[in-house]
């Protein structure tokens, strides 16, 4: 693999003035210029971005760390945040980290060290006291302090919504379906309005809550109906786990929507795949990804940015609830 130096020496010139020509800082001859161009493109020479601006403290990357690349609602954020980036001229460095904490702070340090210019995580483990405030840092879903910026969809809201449209129309035995967390997050609002909802409205109610890894969401949905067999109306934390209960409820003979309605969240795109169509809390995922990439650059350029910002929910009407 060419060097600088194999790029200088064919070049006939210093190191100096290609480090010149790559970074477009200083006066070269536009023939100089051009031939180091040429000789750069014969020798098949990449520049090391990385290493190139670790001297100035600075890099036009973003880390970006998410729970899992296969759950689909992080896979088409992460390609949003990936195409907002972008357009604001920096590279997205994707960190999969399986919710597993060693993972999330080993990307943390990997990312200080390569002198990231901001990361973007989703992170459902504690690992606050590794958050640095002097790094620019922007959390999606997670409250972590004051110093690092909210991005988060109407998780209450999405909950209250959810529960509300199972009760008008016509449940009596409602349950909540989802994925615990060994710390409190932004997502935990969604069963916070189930239940404040039912209670306000008198319905009965009950909840099964328990952490499993991304594809063992029907082997919950399998528990829950063995214990909660009567239910009627059912709002799930996510899409995957609504998909798993579907599955696992049609199997014992039931009828969706006209033995048990079911109410997911996230809306994504996979869920024109479903069958039946899902009724879903929908997030606005574009717009979560678009405003965390901002908040983060306004960091970076020394821009003041609010401590939270709460982005509304809406209700996506399927084949599951009536």
């Amino acid at each position: 693999m060419a060097t600088i130096k194999d790029v200088a020496k064919k070049s006939g010139v210093g190191l100096g003035t290609v480090s010149r020509v790559l970074n477009g800082t200083g006066s070269v001859k536009p023939e100089t210029r051009e031939k180091i161009l040429e000789v750069m493109k014969e020798l098949d020479y990449t520049p090391n971005e990385v290493a190139r601006n670790f001297k100035k403290q600075s890099t036009k990357f973003i880390g970006l760390i998410i729970p899992s690349v296969w759950h689909p609602f992080y896979s088409e954020l992460a390609f949003y945040i990936e195409d907002e980036s972008y357009k604001n001229d920096y590279k997205l460095m994707l960190c999969n980290s399986e919710s597993k904490k060693e993972k999330e702070i080993q990307y943390l340090e990997m990312l200080k060290r390569n002198q990231v210019a901001g990361i973007i995580i989703l992170s459902y483990n504690n690992i606050g006291k590794y958050i640095n405030p002097k790094l620019r840092v922007v959390t999606i879903d997670r409250y972590f302090s004051k110093e690092v910026p909210l991005v988060a969809s109407d998780n209450y809201e999405g909950g209250k919504i959810a529960t509300e449209t199972l009760i008008n129309n016509g449940c009596k035995y409602l349950g909540y379906l989802g994925g615990g967390s060994t710390v409190a997050t932004d997502v935990f609002k969604r069963k916070e309005a189930f239940i404040d909802t039912a209670e306000k409205n008198k319905v009965k109610y009950c909840i099964l809550e328990e952490v499993v890894r991304f594809g063992c969401e029907g082997e919950l949905a399998k528990k829950f109906l063995d214990k909660y067999p009567e239910v009627d109306g059912v709002f799930t934390s996510t899409d995957m786990f609504a998909g798993a209960f579907i599955s696992e409820a049609r199997g014992r003979g039931k009828r969706i929507p006209e033995d048990i309605q079911v109410i997911g969240y996230d809306g994504i795109q996979t869920n024109g795949y479903f069958r039946p169509i899902l009724s879903t809390i929908r997030q606005p995922v574009e717009e979560i990804a678009r405003s965390s990439v901002e908040i983060l650059i306004n960091q970076i350029n020394g821009v003041e940015v609010p401590e939270e910002l709460v982005l509304p929910v809406s209700f996506r009407k399927g084949e599951t609830t009536i």
